[in-house]
């Protein structure tokens, strides 16, 4: 079953730990200095935060494939939408091994479909001259985030 995936860039990791571990019942499955990922079962998703972005909002989302068989279909159904798929492979970022690829909706979100096959023990194995340009290793050129809005009224 594939698991959700939301990636968040955050100012102060520390204080969005607090308030995410609160609003979520649980602590996080994983912390570092930068980073911190909850994989929650109810409601199923991968929910992460980092410090690593340019600005406060929303980095990508996603969907985790359980196997190579669900991102294979995730793969397909990402190629009929008619838009450009960048198919990473084999890669390591975001303190883990996995298969992935990418694909920007209309509105310039990136949308990651990954197979998680292990955990590393550094961000990226990638040397990386600007880490600050994205928080999970999406797709440089795309415009991924989307800021928070500062003001007060609500919607949906």
């Amino acid at each position: 079953m594939k698991r959700f995936h939301v990636h968040l860039n955050v100012e102060n990791l520390a204080q969005s730990v607090a308030f995410y571990s609160k609003l979520f019942g649980a602590e996080p499955t994983r912390v570092e200095a930068d980073y911190a990922k909850w994989m929650l079962e109810d409601p199923r998703i991968n929910f992460a935060i980092s410090t690593r972005g340019s600005q406060a909002g929303i980095d990508h989302l996603g969907f985790q494939a359980d196997s190579a068989e669900e991102l294979a279909e995730l793969k397909a159904r990402a190629q009929s939408a008619d838009v450009a798929l960048l198919d990473e492979g084999a890669t390591s970022c975001c303190y883990a091994e996995s298969e992935k690829h990418w694909i920007t909706d209309p509105q310039g979100i990136a949308w990651e479909h990954f197979h998680t096959l292990g955990n590393i023990p550094v961000f990226s194995e990638k040397q990386d001259p600007a880490p600050a340009a994205s928080a999970c290793c999406a797709p440089r050129g795309k415009p991924i985030g989307i800021p928070v809005k500062s003001s007060s009224s609500s919607c949906c």
